[in-house]
């Protein structure tokens, strides 16, 4: 498929298309990250020795709706601008440090604290590969196979 035809399929069409090996990657990675944890773009392409922070955010733009993608984030742990407000219920639920924002911050929205809250890999190793990583895959492909490609919350269904 050639990138053209990828830009113009629906979001409910790439949700449900293999991915390429280098995005299955960095999903895996962000789902060995820890609850009140998080890694910038750039150290998950450091840790897999492989592209930079702008290819990390592409992948996780076009792929991130099935991984818990509120702990992958900006190096100054400004929050992903337009997910503000559902990333800091995220990062409250699972205790993320944050520190508050200046007055002078536009929304008072508070950052996270990069020196507590970020996330080296611990003991997780680079064990990329076999059962538990193709156990997630699947489990990720049947996620998008589900989604319409909104990764927010969707109200429950009235039962009459």
């Amino acid at each position: 498929m050639n990138e053209e035809s990828r830009r113009e399929q629906a979001p409910s069409d790439r949700a449900a298309q293999v991915l390429p090996e280098y995005a299955e990657r960095v999903l895996d990675v962000t789902e060995l990250i820890p609850p009140g944890r998080v890694m910038t773009y750039g150290d998950i392409a450091e840790w897999l020795e492989e592209g930079g922070p702008r290819q990390v955010g592409r992948v996780m733009a076009l792929y991130g709706e099935v991984v818990p993608w509120w702990r992958v984030v900006r190096s100054d742990g400004v929050l992903l601008p337009g997910h503000e407000l559902h990333a800091l219920e995220r990062y409250r639920e699972e205790g993320t440090p944050l520190r508050q924002a200046s007055r002078a911050a536009q929304g008072h929205v508070p950052k996270i604290d990069m020196r507590r809250a970020r996330w080296d890999g611990g003991d997780a190793g680079h064990g990329l590969g076999g059962a538990d990583d193709d156990a997630r895959a699947a489990a990720r492909a049947e996620t998008r196979a589900d989604t319409t490609g909104d990764a927010r919350p969707q109200a429950p269904e009235a039962h009459t």
